[in-house]
């Protein structure tokens, strides 16, 4: 249901707000989704007592900070309620926090997700947030609501949680919504929420990724990953032009663009290179194997340790074999990979591909194309590259310092910027040596992707917002 609600706009700080230029990183990952900030020159030293500009508290969420004008938004979740969040950038402070009234939060991981991780989206004069438990909804700079547009409930895959963010491009909100059932790929006119199209993803099941506008010659295309695919729609009428019938079971990275390329990698677990236990196996580990079924306890000793909840597919207490097996089948038919698809192809353009690549593949950060190479990060947080027109590996397996990683790279100024769960930041060089510049370790784990606006790097940890500036 959409609503259309009247903005008043606020005298003084909702008139400065408005008057915003266009935004300078304007959805996950800025300019295009690309993670490029193009002539920034952010500080390659940083830390908690290092060219830090400002630091200040902000509630629990693993969205990233998207910039307009004077003014940082995000979403959270506090005491229960969801809320897109506004700071100034000068300092940090919060300027402004608006209620998403949602009827019933959406089932989500404990620690590993949040019903606040979607990233918001902005035009420079209204920002879009989405949040999974109940919509979209818009607002001027100062805070004011302009429309909503109601969702139920998202139902993800093993009740994980929502990831996928909103776009905006020309005059409309896209958002990918992958679920259980009735995956759906969603556009938005930007002005009054109202539905401009609406296109059903059959056989889709849950993925984590948002959409890419791919800029082709035959026009602007949105493109998104799901399970076992990834596809290309027309954004000005969304119908569906291609098929890449290739790609992981449950695909969390979004698709960028490499020299007017398309290129997509991601991984999941369950394919050939990375095959699941057996269920005799879990059971084994657990102890439970005259049980017959695997209890929460006896998963505290297995590698689902934390994650029983979410694997508990029939929420009975248990996870019977037929459970397990149903998931490690499905799983089994993904292809983790990574390749580069030219622009013009229609119907399945699985045979068109560029190139393909099996190694350092990532799980959760997207690619990062920057300067004729393309990055990954795999779930080790080990660094790879490859040519981005031949997908000839440059360098694989590169141990940079981190663990474990959610955030996406970034690359500003000749140098990457990776961030880790382990609350780690380091600074490498881009290129054929990926060199250390170095490392920092701040309050809590980084989930949230950077954003560098003006020179100066916005990062969000589990419980701060940080600034970091060169000293002048």
């Amino acid at each position: 249901m959409t609503r259309l609600v009247a903005a008043l706009l606020g005298v003084g700080v909702g008139c400065a707000a408005a008057a915003a230029g266009p935004p300078e990183w304007p959805q996950f990952r800025g300019p295009g989704g690309a993670g490029v900030a193009d002539g920034q020159k952010p500080p390659t030293k940083l830390g908690p007592d290092t060219n830090l500009k400002w630091k200040v508290a902000v509630p629990p969420g693993m969205s990233s900070p998207v910039i307009a004008g004077d003014r940082l938004f995000l979403t959270a979740v506090d005491g229960g309620k969801l809320y897109t969040v506004a700071h100034s950038r000068a300092d940090g402070k919060e300027l402004w926090r608006k209620e998403a009234p949602a009827k019933a939060i959406e089932p989500y991981h404990k620690t590993e997700g949040s019903p606040a991780a979607s990233t918001p989206a902005t035009d420079g004069e209204r920002v879009v947030s989405y949040f999974g438990s109940c919509g979209l909804f818009c607002y001027d700079l100062a805070g004011n609501e302009l429309w909503r547009h109601e969702l139920p409930v998202a139902q993800t895959n093993n009740d994980f949680g929502t990831g996928s963010s909103p776009v905006i491009a020309d005059g409309k909100v896209v958002l990918l919504r992958d679920q259980r059932t009735d995956s759906r790929l969603l556009a938005l006119d930007l002005k009054d929420g109202s539905k401009a199209w609406d296109a059903k993803r059959e056989g889709v099941q849950t993925s984590w990724g948002s959409a890419c506008v791919w800029d082709t010659p035959r026009g602007k295309q949105v493109v998104v990953a799901g399970s076992l695919r990834v596809n290309g729609y027309d954004l000005a009428t969304g119908k569906e032009l291609w098929v890449a019938a290739t790609g992981p079971a449950v695909p969390c990275t979004t698709p960028v663009v490499a020299g007017g390329n398309l290129v997509f990698a991601g991984w999941s677990p369950g394919a050939a290179d990375f095959k699941m236990p057996t269920f005799d196996d879990i059971l084994k580990q657990a102890g439970e194997e005259g049980v017959g079924h695997l209890t929460k306890a006896g998963s505290e000793k297995t590698f689902l340790n934390g994650f029983f909840d979410s694997n508990d597919t029939d929420k009975d207490g248990k996870i019977t074999r037929a459970e397990w097996d149903k998931q490690v089948a499905f799983m089994a038919e993904g292809k983790n990979v990574a390749f580069a698809l030219p622009p013009g192809g229609t119907g399945d353009v699985t045979k068109s591909l560029l190139w393909t690549a099996g190694k350092g593949l990532p799980y959760v950060p997207s690619p990062l194309a920057y300067d004729g190479l393309v990055y990954t990060l795999d779930m080790r947080a080990r660094l790879s590259a490859v040519d981005a027109k031949t997908g000839k590996p440059v360098f694989e397996d590169e141990a940079v310092g981190l663990g474990s990683v959610y955030a996406s790279p970034v690359a500003a100024n000749g140098h990457l910027y990776l961030c880790g769960l382990d609350k780690k930041v380091v600074v490498v060089k881009a290129g054929e040596s990926p060199d250390k510049v170095s490392t920092a370790t701040l309050d809590d784990r980084i989930a949230a992707t950077p954003a560098v606006v003006d020179g100066v790097i916005y990062i969000r940890t589990g419980k701060t917002l940080y600034a970091f500036a060169e000293k002048k």
